[in-house]
């Protein structure tokens, strides 16, 4: 595994550099918000990385901070999400917007990347609301004090969680709400509510 990389930077490309290190040139593959802190070409750089080995392809992705690097990991555990998808959201939001969007389920800001449609989006918001917190220690609900600066709001409970998880999926406030009301909710996690609310709410013949 290759997780850092130190050389020369030799080319430079919105999507891609060149990097000579100990004699070797890396073709690296980086999201914008990493070529915008890149030095001028002739400088030394250096880049976390992730590398990735498939049937096809050996590819080394590079991002200019460690918890960028270790969103890209986190994101790419996402069913239907690739390191393309991956490069495309964090080229269209900076990490710290990203949790924000996670944070405030925020369907619309996601929507707007390329590539990056309403399904995809939500099942996004609701896997990584979990994952967030492996990003040295963040948690969701932390993460618009962290943008902020501010006072993070009361942690909403399952049964709240569920009914936006609802809502971003497309119901209605009101059927949200009441789906949730009708489960005994104690003891259940978010994702345990969301299953059921969504089975009570399929029509039967």
């Amino acid at each position: 595994m290759i997780g850092r990389l130190r050389g020369i930077l030799i080319e430079k490309q919105p999507a891609q550099v060149l990097v000579e290190a100990a004699g070797l040139g890396y073709e690296v593959d980086i999201p914008y918000t990493t070529f915008y802190q890149l030095p001028e070409s002739g400088q030394e750089v250096l880049l976390h990385t992730h590398f990735a080995v498939r049937d096809d392809a050996h590819s080394l992705y590079g991002f200019a901070q460690k918890l960028d690097r270790d969103l890209f990991r986190l994101l790419i555990r996402v069913n239907g999400v690739g390191p393309k998808s991956a490069l495309g959201i964090m080229s269209g939001l900076e990490t710290e917007q990203f949790i924000r969007c996670v944070a405030d389920r925020d369907v619309a800001s996601l929507v707007k990347i390329p590539g990056i449609g309403k399904k995809t989006a939500e099942r996004l918001l609701i896997e990584m609301a979990d994952r967030i917190g492996q990003l040295d220690g963040m948690a969701v609900p932390g993460a618009s004090e962290l943008v902020s600066g501010k006072p993070a709001s009361r942690q909403p409970d399952a049964s709240e969680e569920a009914e936006a998880a609802l809502i971003a999926l497309g119901y209605k406030p009101q059927e949200a709400s009441r789906a949730i009301s009708r489960i005994d909710a104690e003891g259940l996690s978010r994702e345990e509510l969301i299953r059921q609310a969504l089975k009570s709410m399929v029509p039967t013949n």
